[in-house]
């Protein structure tokens, strides 16, 4: 549920330690926004540290979390890759520390280097099994389970989710949520 992967992050460090030009150290505050949907792609992310949420809003002003990710993620590369705004916002749960690539560099390192446009396709194949055991889970069983879930993993991760946010990742309203956690409780 909250996705980490390393390989970025190696990839990363070593350019970043050989003071590659294009690639800084950034930190966001918790809440703060790393991306705004709609807006143009000018750099991507790499996730050091921190949670960050990935949300979608709806023509209909309501957001769906698709994601919660971690540690050594690439946050903003299909964007880039596809020349297009950004399709999602990104907003940082806590103290988020990330390496910033500018367009121009991860655009010539994608274009020059081989284990980067292994480590994406490798991404890409992990989010869609993601995807697709999600989408399986909210249909395999009730929404009380994938609550369960999300409550044992933010204990686990010990991070405050609020309701809004596990209301929009379940998919289901505030109201509805509300529901589920006083019957847990009442149970």
């Amino acid at each position: 549920m909250f996705q980490e992967a390393s390989n970025f992050l190696d990839f990363v460090e070593e350019l970043y330690a050989q003071d590659t030009a294009g690639i800084s150290l950034v930190n966001f505050n918790a809440k703060q926004m790393l991306m705004h949907q709609g807006s143009a792609a000018q750099h991507v992310f790499i996730l050091k540290s921190g949670l960050c949420k990935i949300g979608l809003e709806e023509e209909n002003g309501k957001e769906y979390i698709l994601a919660f990710l971690s540690t050594g993620e690439i946050l903003g590369e299909l964007e880039l890759i596809r020349d297009e705004p950004r399709l999602c916002s990104v907003q940082a749960l806590n103290k988020v520390e990330a390496y910033k690539l500018t367009k121009a560099c991860f655009l010539n390192l994608l274009n020059t280097d081989l284990k980067l446009n292994r480590l994406i396709i490798n991404a890409y194949a992990e989010r869609i099994t993601n995807t697709s055991k999600k989408a399986s889970f909210q249909k395999l069983y009730t929404t009380e389970n994938g609550l369960q879930r999300i409550l044992k993993l933010q204990e686990t991760e010990n991070i405050e989710i609020s309701k809004a946010d596990l209301s929009a990742y379940l998919g289901i309203s505030v109201r509805s949520l509300n529901r589920l956690l006083k019957q847990r409780k009442d149970s």
